[in-house]
């Protein structure tokens, strides 16, 4: 089975820290893009950072720039989302994205999602 399972969500403290992970089985990750989105309630999904799957550069949403970091580790198969300096305003449920796709294919995987939450 194809999946992508996202993990590490949680209540944080202000200020704290948090890292996702984003696990794929059934397939590898080394050449798809992976993206991190966030939903928090009443809001639309945003996308919050991603991470090249040809040349491994980096996107940051402005709101998390400096306080967000992305990386991966294909011998885990697994891609991270390190989140440091947490604000109330971080709180959302988080999903990874893989996307791998060219002109004649489109591979396009979701997991279920991670809640963050940011509070005192």
């Amino acid at each position: 089975q194809l999946q992508l399972v996202e993990s590490g969500g949680g209540l944080v403290q202000p200020g704290g820290s948090l890292r996702l992970s984003c696990a794929a089985s059934g397939f590898t990750l080394d050449h798809y893009t992976i993206a991190w989105f966030r939903q928090a309630p009443g809001k639309e999904r945003e996308g919050v950072s991603c991470i090249s799957g040809t040349d491994g550069g980096t996107n940051f949403a402005d709101s998390v720039k400096g306080r967000f970091t992305i990386s991966r580790d294909n011998a885990k198969n697994t891609v991270y989302l390190q989140m440091n300096g947490l604000k109330p305003e971080d709180t959302a449920v988080y999903y990874c994205n893989a996307l791998y796709m060219g002109d004649d294919y489109r591979y396009d995987y979701w997991g279920q999602g991670t809640q963050v939450t940011v509070s005192s």
